[in-house]
């Protein structure tokens, strides 16, 4: 491994116009959730100019009509802060094109007398977890977004009112020995009112940057960019369409590790994209807070309507205090990797996913209420346990 380099992350806020779709799908996953916990919900969202649209399939024991996901994309434009002429809450049309789950899926993933729940479908997934930070997250993606995440709390409480939500940003961080030291470069594009110019912007934008960088950290000033193109006032999904599920590296690891390549949004957690992903951030997270490893990838893998994992892969990069392989049998005995297995275990069958829709779904602090159980340090005396 190379000890010193430059490596970059970026990040988007929630008024990117693909985040502003990653919320919508959320917020319907929470609210079929709330109505039925057992709920299979994969929707998807599209946004352009003064324009949403959902589609794919469901199931849940209470009804949902077209109007009550219709008021729940409008509700999500609002909190995100778009009353613009080109994308507005009020006005923008929704079209709702959502159907009854497929009955050949559900027949693979339902759990039936000795069967028990399958996967939702094949796929491989990774988690990863680090020293660089105290959440335990690779730098340049945490910093990527606290930078854009204080910018938006600021937005919301009204002090930076020539702000609007549509916002980038991207950290490449100097590495000596391994180890991240300093900037050589930031990025920042952000949505602002057209009474306000380029350098007006600049100054705007430094101290959110400043305020998130460690002491001495921030790069050279020619090395600062604040809307290198001069201008954005258009901007969300007036300015480009939208998706779900298209900012996957931006979600996870900012490109600090490999990613399976299935999105997480608009997923519920029988869905081993979402799911099984977080149980892998979970168990990295834990053998890194354990020190048992000073950084760890874990790669788990899975057939549609099969159970068990069909791979468990540990890579501790050679920073682990005891073997790769003892660390794959000793997950297995401290967490049941099968898809109930894993919703059981950080209770993932509750509404806890709008508020993973931006900002990333890791490095985040757990809630109360179960949110980000994912993030929990919990293992750390069981994996111990294992290994001796």
């Amino acid at each position: 491994m190379r000890s010193d380099y430059l490596f970059t992350s970026e990040s988007v806020s929630e008024g990117h116009p693909d985040k502003v779709c990653d919320r919508i799908s959320d917020a319907i996953v929470d609210h079929y959730l709330t109505l039925d916990s057992s709920s299979r919900v994969a929707v998807e969202t599209m946004v352009t100019t003064n324009r949403v649209v959902l589609a794919g399939e469901v199931r849940c024991s209470e009804p949902v009509s077209n109007k009550e996901l219709e008021d729940i994309a409008r509700k999500c434009v609002r909190d995100i802060g778009y009353e613009q002429e080109g994308f507005h809450w009020q006005h923008a049309s929704v079209d709702v094109h959502v159907h009854s789950q497929s009955s050949d899926i559900a027949q693979g993933v339902d759990a039936a007398g000795n069967k028990d729940e399958g996967a939702g479908d094949q796929g491989l997934m990774f988690g990863y977890a680090c020293q660089e930070t105290d959440v335990l997250m690779p730098a340049p993606i945490y910093y990527s977004h606290s930078i854009l995440r204080k910018m938006a709390q600021a937005r919301h409480a009204g002090s930076e009112p020539y702000l609007g939500p549509d916002s980038k940003s991207q950290v490449t961080l100097r590495y000596e020995k391994g180890i991240p030291v300093g900037a050589k470069s930031i990025v920042v594009s952000t949505q602002h009112t057209e009474d306000v110019d380029q350098e007006a912007v600049r100054e705007i934008v430094r101290p959110y940057v400043l305020a998130t960088l460690p002491d001495g950290w921030m790069c050279e000033e020619d090395e600062f960019y604040v809307n290198p193109t001069g201008k954005f006032v258009i901007g969300g999904p007036d300015g480009d369409a939208g998706l779900t599920g298209r900012k996957i590296i931006v979600d996870t690891y900012g490109g600090a590790a490999p990613h399976g390549g299935g999105a997480f949004s608009g997923k519920d957690p029988t869905k081993v994209d979402r799911s099984a992903a977080y149980a892998a951030r979970y168990l990295a997270k834990n053998i890194v807070g354990a020190g048992l490893a000073d950084g760890c990838t874990i790669q788990v893998s899975y057939a549609i309507g099969v159970s068990k994992p069909l791979s468990l892969y540990v890579d501790c990069r050679g920073t682990g205090t005891v073997d790769d392989r003892k660390l794959e049998a000793a997950l297995v005995d401290v967490m049941d990797l099968s898809p109930r297995g894993i919703r059981e275990h950080l209770n993932l069958s509750r509404p806890i996913y709008a508020r993973t829709a931006a900002y990333g779904h890791f490095g985040r602090e757990p809630d109360a209420d179960g949110g980000f159980s994912w993030e929990r340090l919990d293992l750390v005396d069981d994996l111990k346990s294992a290994l001796t």
